[in-house]
């Protein structure tokens, strides 16, 4: 009967052979300790020289097994206090994020990332809408210069916002497709994000209005009240703040609704959903995330607000020198609710600074939030690593570049 050749087991042991005894120079053993090992001549069925298998309690060489030159995929270094472990899985990143539920600093850093990445695409997409955006609120603010007193403001803001949700709207669809395409780590241009976003930018333009009026008129409808009541010149002060208090009330509410649709336009321009459909996806991918979807999104927010704040003060406060003149000047002269030129220029630029780099950070962290839902309710890492073209994921390239179609909750 032939003995099978190679190394026994991680943890398993061959008893001695019959008659070997211990050395003369041998240590004695010590109580409540296992013998040492002796020297015996090899087992039957290994080569001379070769390493013997463990004797009892004796641990075998970590990294070791029998019949194997290296240790086995998956043993990782020897944890504190002996025995085995296994090192943890990595999960794929084949772009600027790990294909996995994430975190609140992977999020984060997958914004960064992304901008830092496709900085040609990101910054230029944003670069151009804020030149846009700004060019026009420079240029009502400086057609009208004042006229209208304290409401140039509002004028300005009325004229000016039906571009402003325009180019808007076009910069989230494009950035949306710079997104889906950095995950899979893969490069992206302009035209191929013009190409993907184009035909569903009327769509997201729709979306965007729907959004909005729903959240508008929630706090419109908070507010009638007391708007009814002023209207008809009374002015009670006890009731005038009951009624604020009822209009307060609202913001909530909106902020509430708000949250539900958030996650909307990505589901809109990747799975490629009517305006409707991508309403309630949205709803049921917030649905038991309200709170840290809402938390992410608010910081997000803060973070973008900080770091605008500190590229523009600069830019404001040197206008504010360059035309203090003209500014204490047109006081003197009582024209109220307009600002010099160059004053009004220079805040112009500060924006435009300010607005490319905030721009693509707060539209990246939409995007990736939607992904990240996703993957906790619908497994899309999967996907996204065939997508990748992951081999050990049976990947083969990334056949649909508006993404996988969305599973079914």
């Amino acid at each position: 009967m032939t003995d099978t050749p190679g190394w026994a087991s991680p943890g398993s042991s061959e008893p001695p052979r019959d008659g070997a005894r211990p050395s003369a120079d041998a240590p004695a053993a010590v109580p409540g300790q296992s013998a040492p090992p002796q020297d015996t001549p090899p087992a039957r069925g290994t080569a001379p020289g070769a390493p013997q298998p463990p004797y009892p309690g004796q641990q075998p060489a970590w990294g070791t097994r029998p019949g194997h030159g290296a240790p086995p995929p998956g043993w990782g270094p020897q944890p504190p206090g002996g025995g085995y472990g296994w090192a943890a899985p990595q999960s794929p990143k084949p772009g600027v994020i790990p294909l996995r539920p994430l975190g609140l600093g992977e999020i984060l850093d997958g914004a960064v990332s992304t901008v830092r990445k496709h900085w040609r695409v990101t910054l230029g997409l944003a670069l151009g809408v804020a030149v846009v955006q700004q060019g026009a609120s420079l240029g009502a603010q400086l057609a009208i210069q004042g006229d209208t007193g304290d409401l140039t403001p509002v004028l300005t803001a009325l004229i000016s916002l039906p571009l402003s949700m325009l180019l808007g709207v076009v910069a989230s669809a494009l950035l949306t497709m710079v997104v889906s395409r950095a995950i899979l780590g893969q490069a992206v241009s302009i035209g191929d994000a013009w190409r993907d976003a184009r035909p569903r930018l009327l769509q997201l333009l729709g979306l965007t209005l729907l959004t909005g009026l729903i959240a508008g008129g929630i706090v419109l409808l908070g507010f009638a009240p007391l708007i009814g009541y002023l209207v008809t010149g009374a002015e009670e002060p006890a009731i005038v703040g009951l009624l604020v208090v009822v209009g307060l009330l609202s913001l909530p509410v909106a902020i509430w609704i708000g949250i539900q649709l958030s996650l909307a336009a990505p589901a809109l321009m990747l799975e490629k959903q009517g305006v409707i459909t991508a309403l309630s996806r949205s709803r049921r991918l917030v649905r038991r995330s309200w709170w840290r979807i809402c938390g992410i999104t608010v910081l997000s927010q803060i973070i973008a607000a900080v770091v605008g704040g500190v590229i523009s003060t600069p830019f404001t406060i040197a206008g504010m020198v360059i035309g203090f003149d003209d500014f204490v000047g047109q006081v003197d002269a009582g024209q109220s609710g307009s600002m010099p030129a160059a004053m009004l220029v220079m805040m112009a630029i500060g924006g435009v600074l300010a607005s490319t780099v905030t721009l693509p950070f707060t539209a990246t962290i939409g995007v990736l939030l939607y992904v990240d839902q996703r993957i906790r309710r619908e497994a899309l890492d999967i996907e996204l690593a065939r997508a990748a073209g992951l081999p050990e994921h049976g990947g083969t390239g990334w056949g649909d570049q508006a993404g996988p179609a969305p599973a079914r909750l």
